[in-house]
Formats: structure tokens, C-alpha cells, sequence
């Protein structure tokens, strides 16, 4: 039995939720300004935003891993969907379990709100972490495209 548990992000883990949030900016490369992450910790603090977020927690009370998701319509099926914007374990970590148990904590969510699928995307050379997705979901045949808005 895992002594981390899963539960939804609350106003307090702000600190801890930033140190995240900042190790996946790092991990991705890409730059963060604290504004931003502001930005991302109003929206899941507002209930009336799509954005949401699941945190891992040890038993010392220390959050370990993160998970943000929203709801996507699907027209093809005509069905919601969750789609998984962010998923971090702290390195030291890795390999404790945080990550079943965000994906599992996901998966009953999806169940719960009648949602059809979990999807999500990632690097192709986060091999660690792809080599985890396999053991619990579909990879996919879709390729992804990015497009820049006309100014």
C-alpha cells in the first residue's frame, strides 16, 4: 500500500504546487514567470474555470506530484472527454507511485463524470515517462500540429 495519496489541489498548497509547477517548466525547458503561474493557480481556484488539478501528497504532508486536467467536447462521439494539460512528479519521487495514483485518481474522475476518454500527449523522448503510459493506456496514431494565431 502506497503512503502518498491523491486528492484535489487547495488553496494552501500554493507553495508547494509553485515548486512543481516550476520543475515541469524546467523539465520541458520552457521559461515561467511567476505571473504565469499565478495565472494557472487562479484558474484552478476558480470553480467556474475548466482548468483543474490534482495533487500528490506523503504522508509527511509534502506534495510530490501534480496533475492538471480540463473537460474537452468530442464532436465525432459526441461525447467530454478529459484531456491531461500537465502531469510532474518531484524526481526524487519517481517511482514511488505518484503517478499511478494521479493517472488512477484521473481515470475515477472520468468515470464519475460520465467523460469518454483521458487523453494526453507527451514528448516523444520523455522515455520514462512513456514507458509508464504504456502500461496504462492506448498510444495513439494521431500526430500533433501547432498553428500561430494571425495577428
Amino acid at each position: 500500500m502506497s503512503d502518498i495519496q491523491v486528492r484535489a489541489a487547495r488553496a494552501e498548497d500554493f507553495p508547494q504546487w509553485r515548486a512543481l509547477y516550476r520543475g515541469y517548466a524546467d523539465f520541458y525547458r520552457v521559461e515561467q514567470t511567476d505571473e504565469a503561474a499565478d495565472r494557472v493557480w487562479s484558474w484552478v481556484r476558480d470553480p467556474e474555470h475548466e482548468v483543474d488539478a490534482l495533487v500528490a501528497e506523503d504522508t509527511e504532508g509534502r506534495l510530490v506530484g501534480l496533475a492538471h486536467y480540463r473537460p474537452f467536447a468530442r464532436p465525432l462521439s459526441a461525447t467530454v472527454g478529459c484531456f491531461l494539460d500537465d502531469l510532474f512528479v518531484a524526481p526524487e519521487s519517481r517511482g514511488s507511485g505518484a503517478a499511478d495514483l494521479l493517472l488512477a485518481g484521473l481515470r475515477e474522475i472520468a468515470a464519475e463524470r460520465g467523460w469518454s476518454v483521458v487523453r494526453w500527449i507527451t514528448a516523444d523522448d520523455n522515455h520514462r515517462a512513456r514507458a509508464k503510459y504504456d502500461q496504462v493506456a492506448a498510444r495513439t496514431m494521431w500526430i500533433t500540429y501547432d498553428m500561430t494565431p494571425t495577428v
